[in-house]
């Protein structure tokens, strides 16, 4: 026989949360409590490292520009477009940190994680704008790891949007 849990999932948790409620402990399914819990914070990381990704890409190729290749033609084209994904992962990041602020410790971490895709998706994208093969990136481009803790990452970034 199927539990509730497998069944209803809606309804298993309004019953879990009665029973809090009304203190009735021994009435907890304990085990796909504790699931739940683990998903959820997963969730979150995830959502976390997803919009991390998205802020370091935008915030790599826009430092990567204005150090390193000093393209007018990009400045006059091209950067404008990255600054709406870099206000929108700013703010998604401070909502979901708000909203969820045990993930505040994890930040560093998170942003590690996230760094090699983030990495590797700015040397695809800056190398579409190359006009010259000179300018292409590689992975020597950018440094192996990322150069900004949490907090560096958000001040540079809010930095840019000034």
């Amino acid at each position: 026989m199927n539990s509730l849990y497998e069944t209803d999932y809606h309804q298993w948790l309004s019953q879990q949360r009665e029973h809090l409620i009304q203190g009735q402990l021994d009435q907890l399914d304990v085990e796909n409590l504790i699931e739940e819990l683990e998903v959820g914070i997963k969730d979150h990381i995830r959502e976390l490292k997803r919009h991390l990704i998205n802020l370091l890409l935008h915030v790599l190729k826009w430092d990567y520009q204005e150090k390193v290749l000093k393209d007018p033609w990009v400045d006059v084209y091209v950067k404008h477009i990255w600054l709406p994904s870099i206000r929108n992962a700013l703010r998604a990041i401070e909502l979901l940190i708000e909203q969820n602020p045990c993930l505040k410790p994890q930040t560093d971490n998170v942003l590690k994680s996230a760094y090699p895709a983030a990495k590797r998706d700015a040397i695809d994208e800056m190398n579409k704008y190359a006009r010259h093969e000179n300018q292409k990136l590689n992975q020597n481009s950018f440094p192996g790891e990322c150069p900004w803790n949490f907090e560096q990452v958000i001040e540079y970034s809010q930095s840019v949007l000034k």
